[in-house]
């Protein structure tokens, strides 16, 4: 018993202690690890844990509290821990490869794991591929029909070099999209495409947003894809923007958008009835994107949101003469063009919505 407690302490301290980097998931960096893997010396939160445990070959997870710890394994422990494992097992990360963080879907964690410790994708030792050849790939991915809603199979095609990427489907000989790297973008969608490895490709084309819909059944797959989307992104903004630093070309790689979700929206006369409409808020093109429903192919408009300055305003009342049957809350978005009015479903979800569009407005 007393070795139990001792060994606990030492290990809780070892958690702690400074310069150690043991105070932060060291796969997703969320804080405060309540779980440590003794086989590679890290400490890890319980969602990272899990995906450890299905790597026994790899990793051996213990609860920082709850298990036993031999003497011997908080030597190893100490010897170890969460920098030197990333000054081994991340020491040659792409600068376009996504980095998972805690709030991210599964399938990302998941991969980035396995690439590092079970693949040894990162290691010193490893050649880096640049963004050119890793930006160009070639497969089948599922993608939802634009008509149909059903998942179809279809053939996709990434180059770099070229500057796009496109897809077929069966019956077409030529490509029935050849999308542009410059407007490219993707991100994990899973509960809105209702697939665990779900990813959203989006696009512009004749001035109007485009979305696609795909999955792939492997984990890996789909991820690789994503990096791959991202290596041909980079590519095109490392020629594109020669002069601006790294650090600020990383975020623009791809987004996710900072807010989804349903509200009503009037038309521009302010007098037609409310229809539901799904908005994404893009706040790297500042713009606000509306679709008659989450999974359309085609947004039906968008609102640009400049600055304060330039007159752009959020308000949580009506514009005079506008009158509202339902009693709920409502947001009205004040461009130098007109005023949009939108109603919301409660009052956080006003409250969300304004926080967000307000974020937008007051940056740079």
């Amino acid at each position: 018993a007393m070795d139990y407690d001792r060994n606990k302490a030492l290990l809780l301290e070892l958690q702690r202690a400074a310069g150690t980097g043991n105070d932060r998931c060291a796969d997703c960096g969320d804080p405060g690890p309540e779980w440590a893997s003794y086989k590679l010396g890290i400490f890890i939160c319980l969602t990272c844990s899990g995906i450890h445990r299905n790597l026994p070959e790899i990793s051996r997870v213990k609860s920082l509290r709850l298990d036993f710890w031999e003497s011997s394994l908080i030597e190893f422990m100490r010897s170890h821990g969460n920098l030197w494992a990333k000054a081994k097992y991340e020491a040659k990360v792409p600068p376009y490869y996504y980095i998972p963080k805690s709030h991210d879907c599964m399938v990302l964690r998941e991969q980035w794991i396995r690439a590092k410790y079970e693949r040894g994708e990162f290691l010193d030792t490893r050649v880096c591929q640049d963004p050119c050849s890793a930006g160009s790939r070639e497969g089948c991915l599922w993608k939802l029909g634009k008509v149909r809603r059903q998942f179809q199979k279809r053939q996709f095609l990434l180059s770099a070099r070229e500057g796009v990427m496109k897809y077929y489907s069966k019956e077409s000989r030529g490509p029935k999209a050849v999308i542009s790297i410059e407007t490219l973008n993707a991100m994990f969608q899973v509960e809105k495409i209702g697939h665990n490895h779900g990813l959203q490709i989006t696009y512009i084309t004749d001035g109007q947003t485009r979305n696609l819909f795909v999955y792939h059944e492997s984990g890996k797959e789909i991820v690789d894809w994503f990096n791959a989307i991202r290596a041909a992104r980079y590519h095109y903004l490392r020629i594109t923007f020669p002069n601006v630093p790294e650090p600020e070309l990383i975020p623009r790689i791809t987004r996710n958008f900072v807010k989804e979700g349903y509200m009503e929206k009037t038309g521009p006369k302010q007098k037609e009835a409310f229809k539901v409409r799904w908005f994404c808020l893009d706040s790297q093109e500042r713009n606000l994107i509306y679709f008659k429903n989450p999974l359309d192919a085609f947004a039906q408009g968008q609102v640009y949101i400049g600055r304060r300055d330039e007159g752009y305003e959020v308000r949580d009342d009506l514009p005079q003469k506008v009158c509202v049957k339902k009693k709920k809350p409502v947001i009205t978005l004040v461009t130098p063009v007109r005023e949009f009015v939108f109603i919301c479903e409660n009052d956080r979800k006003q409250k969300e919505w304004m926080d967000a569009l307000n974020e937008v407005i007051t940056q740079l």
